[in-house]
């Protein structure tokens, strides 16, 4: 391939995989808040199924074919996440079984929390996402719009951060975290 890029090269792989997670979180996000007329979280299942689902699930394969194993566990995980939540919304689980699959994709977002060798800015990607979960899954258990509500700005916020980082490393913008290191949206461990 051109430019020395190969086909497991993570310094793309993770870029792309940071947008689409980026912008994932931000569709998912959005249709929590109901800021926009008439979207729903439930708007957003396609993206969530092809784009932070299909999409991100390979591009995880190619971070762990790169020898990314960070990447490669945080976007395949979240793949399956995001390809599971959409072939669920909208079907006939109970309230409990919604808020238990928030709960363990939580543990998921703060074990990528913890790991996160990209310093505070990577860190506080994952660290939101965690938040939001947990505040969907509670919001789900005691049937609470309003914390439906919060975990849906969270999860905006956290997509915007990861779209950001990701942008920032393409166009070698400045981080306010971390250091930008052409593999993502900040210099992975």
């Amino acid at each position: 391939m051109d430019n020395g890029v190969s086909a497991g090269s993570t310094a793309s792989t993770s870029t792309l995989g940071n947008i689409a997670l980026g912008l994932t979180l931000l569709a998912f996000g959005i249709g929590h808040t109901g800021i926009l007329d008439g979207v729903t979280a439930a708007n957003s299942v396609s993206l969530a199924m092809y784009v932070g689902g299909a999409a991100l699930f390979l591009l995880g394969l190619m971070e762990y074919r790169g020898g990314n194993g960070f990447n490669g566990t945080a976007f395949a995980g979240l793949g399956v996440f995001w390809f599971t939540w959409a072939k669920g919304a909208g079907g006939s689980s109970s309230e409990e079984a919604a808020g238990t699959f928030l709960v363990l994709f939580a543990m998921l977002a703060l074990t990528l929390t913890v790991a996160a060798a990209s310093g505070v800015f990577g860190q506080g990607v994952y660290a939101l996402l965690t938040l939001s979960l947990v505040l969907l899954a509670i919001a789900a258990f005691a049937d609470s719009a309003g914390l439906a509500k919060a975990g849906g700005w969270v999860a905006a916020v956290s997509g915007l951060l990861a779209w950001y980082g990701a942008t920032a490393s393409l166009a070698h913008w400045p981080m306010a975290f971390g250091k930008a290191s052409g593999r993502g949206a900040v210099a992975a461990g």
